[in-house]
């Protein structure tokens, strides 16, 4: 029985893969709708026309009135709600809504919801490989992969999501078995007033939640719950009850749970604390989804991290290369150089920069100056970086990625690292932060 009255008009705001994956969540269920995008030629525009040549399309500046036909739009993650035109429609008594909140009404499995402003994709990635581990028919996406509606399933017995800021602010009630917000730093400050209203769309993530997994290490984590409701902890410290974190015993330090140990972390393949405090928010939410053990660990050992993911990519005359271009923060490249910086012999050479997104970088000074042995700037933001990080770091000015890679090799001495974390968006110079990752990989290969 569908979930949706079909006898009202809806339109769907954005014609990207989420806006496609409503088109056939809806013509399914025989709703009444049509489509609207800013854009003249959004990307399934195409796909549209050939499977669905019924459905009305409008491309171009939103149309109020249009918009005002509909009793519910379902809008795009990537249109923020601000969009004076949604505004307006809102205004009038036109209900705001998303993929996300459709798939909450009609997913009959249980949901695991990850969000955070870091390392929410591997952390996905890692329980559904634990699922899978479990024997469980698990289903893995939302904002990384295959759109939520698009894995809608009678078959399957757990749901893995990671969900952005954007999906969540039209997200009302998830009713998520258990949610994270793993970590919260500055991101989206071109689209948010601050981070306390970026927090807030985070945090809409806990609506319903029966159980949550929280980060001992950060407060901005914690939701606001009440007294009945099940909350587990991550964090790199020692455990306590309902704890995951780390133990050490005749120096040697293991993944534990509340007073035993696990696994010996020398056994993960992803390097780095940051990757640790991935492990084992995994173990948690796996555990509280009511995963086993054994399968969980024997997914962890496994592992090996995901692309442009603080990746490892070559090492040469002793110096390591890591891909972490999808560090597109500050709060992401933050981990990965104290992560990385407090797992190696040497030091980093950092490769930095890009398009800001108006962040503040101040709080990447110190642990640079501590783990840095030099820092190579490119991109629109270069000279902000610069700013920030003044004389407490050698500073070399690039205008090319290859170029960037060629004198990061030069500085780097044995045992050192050098680490692509911009810090950054990659779309002042790059399509996007993959094909940046693929051209440092690619550039890290031709030195000789």
């Amino acid at each position: 029985m569908s979930l949706i009255a079909s006898d009202h008009f809806r339109i769907i705001v954005g014609l990207g893969k989420s806006g496609m994956s409503l088109v056939r969540f809806l013509a399914n269920r025989g709703v009444s709708f049509a489509v609207a995008d800013t854009r003249e030629n959004p990307p399934e525009l195409a796909t549209l026309r050939r499977d669905y040549p019924q459905v009305e399309v409008r491309c171009g500046e939103l149309d109020v009135e249009f918009l005002c036909r509909a009793d519910e739009l379902y809008v795009s993650p990537g249109l923020a709600l601000a969009t004076p035109a949604l505004q307006q429609a809102a205004a009038r008594g036109v209900k705001l809504s998303g993929d996300i909140e459709l798939f909450a009404r009609s997913a009959k499995a249980p949901i695991v919801a990850i969000s955070g402003s870091n390392a929410k994709s591997t952390v996905t990635t890692l329980v559904g490989d634990m699922a899978l581990a479990a024997g469980k028919r698990v289903a893995v996406g939302g904002n990384l992969g295959t759109p939520a509606l698009d894995l809608l399933s009678d078959d399957i017995e757990l749901y893995v999501m990671e969900l952005s800021s954007f999906q969540l602010e039209t997200t009302d009630q998830l009713g998520a078995e258990v949610a994270t917000v793993l970590n919260v730093s500055e991101d989206h400050m071109d689209r948010y007033s601050g981070l306390p209203a970026y927090h807030l769309a985070k945090h809409r993530i806990f609506r319903g939640a029966r159980q949550v997994v929280v980060n001992r290490q950060d407060a901005l984590s914690r939701p606001l719950i009440g007294e009945g409701v099940p909350c587990w902890t991550f964090g790199l410290n020692r455990p306590d009850i309902n704890g995951f974190g780390l133990r050490e015993e005749n120096g040697e330090k293991y993944l534990a749970f509340q007073f035993d140990n696990l696994m010996p972390v020398s056994e993960l393949k992803i390097r780095g604390a940051h990757n640790q405090a991935n492990a084992l928010a995994a173990l948690a939410l796996g555990h509280a989804a009511g995963l086993p053990f054994e399968p969980m660990l024997e997914a962890l050992r496994s592992f090996a991290g995901l692309v442009h993911r603080c990746q490892w990519v070559r090492e040469l005359r002793g110096v390591s290369y890591y891909d972490d271009s999808k560090a597109t923060n500050v709060g992401a490249a933050l981990a990965a150089i104290e992560g990385l910086g407090a797992d190696i012999n040497g030091k980093l050479v950092l490769i930095a920069g890009g398009d800001g997104k108006g962040a503040d970088f101040s709080a990447l000074k110190a642990p640079v100056a501590t783990h840095c042995r030099a820092v190579v700037l490119l991109g629109r933001d270069a000279e902000l970086l610069a700013a920030t990080f003044g004389d407490s770091v050698p500073l070399i000015r690039v205008k090319t990625l290859e170029e960037a890679v060629q004198r990061a090799a030069e500085l780097a001495l044995e045992g050192d690292a050098v680490l692509l974390s911009p810090a950054c968006a990659s779309l002042d110079m790059f399509k996007n932060f993959e094909e940046r990752g693929r051209l440092f990989a690619q550039a890290v290969g031709d030195l000789s």
